[in-house]
């Protein structure tokens, strides 16, 4: 293992500088190429040596297998330009579950096991914006707008992910206040949270076991887009709203997607949280 490390570091520089991938998926890559370069152990890396360790996940869940396998192949295709030890390997098929969002109720539960304003602040941003969990974390103060309940991400797009304008409501901004003013620092480029990803999922852990409503960032973005669709947005522009890359001709080539319009769609929707 200790020969790799090397090769790792370089591995983790390759993801976010030549494929342009966020730290967080470069991250996760390592999280995954490890445990296998530990499993080797001194045997000779091979087509066969890969298929055996991917044998010994094969009773782990499909997303969690296919995790491994993308790593795999970009440290072994990509990286070190060996694709053929890995171009057998295909990307296990995922069942399809239909969502099933918490209601409102469960929501105002789950809330109410929140003590902390900043844990507040947090779970309103999640569940009224549609951002992903991380990209809330690496929200600056200067990014957001609370008066006009716009946040504009200071850091950019990677090749997997989109980030535009976001917006939240009423109910997020006056909790989001509340928040602000017992923070220390009031720096423009200061982190609007501080919390980490394992911090953030400490908090809605301990708020799901007393609540007894099993909710997480993930969840939160799921219920707003469920949310988002019931009050009559289009599919388009819910998907620019999470970030997500228009789908259909007519939403890439066709659509007005300006700042000032999507903050009319969003306001006009109406969504509440608590209320």
């Amino acid at each position: 293992m200790q020969a790799w490390e090397a090769r790792l570091t370089d591995f983790k520089k390759f993801c976010t500088i030549d494929l342009s991938l966020s730290e967080t998926t470069a991250y996760d890559h390592l999280r995954q190429i490890k445990p296998f370069l530990r499993w080797m152990d001194g045997r000779e890396i091979s087509r066969e040596s890969i298929r055996d360790y991917l044998d010994t996940i094969k009773e782990k869940a499909a997303p969690t297998r296919a995790n491994v396998l993308k790593a795999l192949r970009r440290f072994f295709r990509d990286f070190l330009e060996h694709g053929e030890l890995v171009s057998t390997f295909k990307l296990p098929r995922q069942e399809f579950k239909p969502k099933t969002v918490p209601t409102r109720e469960e929501l105002k539960r789950f809330y109410a096991a929140l003590k902390l304003p900043r844990d507040r602040a947090l779970f309103l941003i999640y569940a009224t914006s549609g951002l992903r969990r991380d990209e809330v974390l690496s929200l600056k103060r200067q990014d957001v707008n609370l008066e006009q309940r716009v946040i504009i991400p200071s850091v950019g797009c990677t090749t997997t992910k989109r980030r535009w304008v976001a917006f939240f409501n009423r109910e997020a901004a006056d909790a989001l206040g509340e928040y602000l003013t017992e923070c220390a620092s009031s720096e423009p480029a200061a982190p609007l949270f501080s919390n980490g990803a394992k911090q953030v999922n400490c908090v809605f852990k301990r708020a799901s076991d007393a609540s007894g409503v099993h909710i997480s960032p993930q969840v939160l973005r799921e219920w707003f887009a469920c949310e988002m669709g019931e009050l009559g947005v289009a599919d388009r522009y819910v998907d620019a709203f999470c970030g997500r890359i228009p789908r259909s001709v007519l939403a890439r080539h066709y659509t007005d997607f300006s700042p000032e319009r999507l903050k009319r769609i969003y306001d006009g929707a109406g969504l509440r949280v608590l209320g």
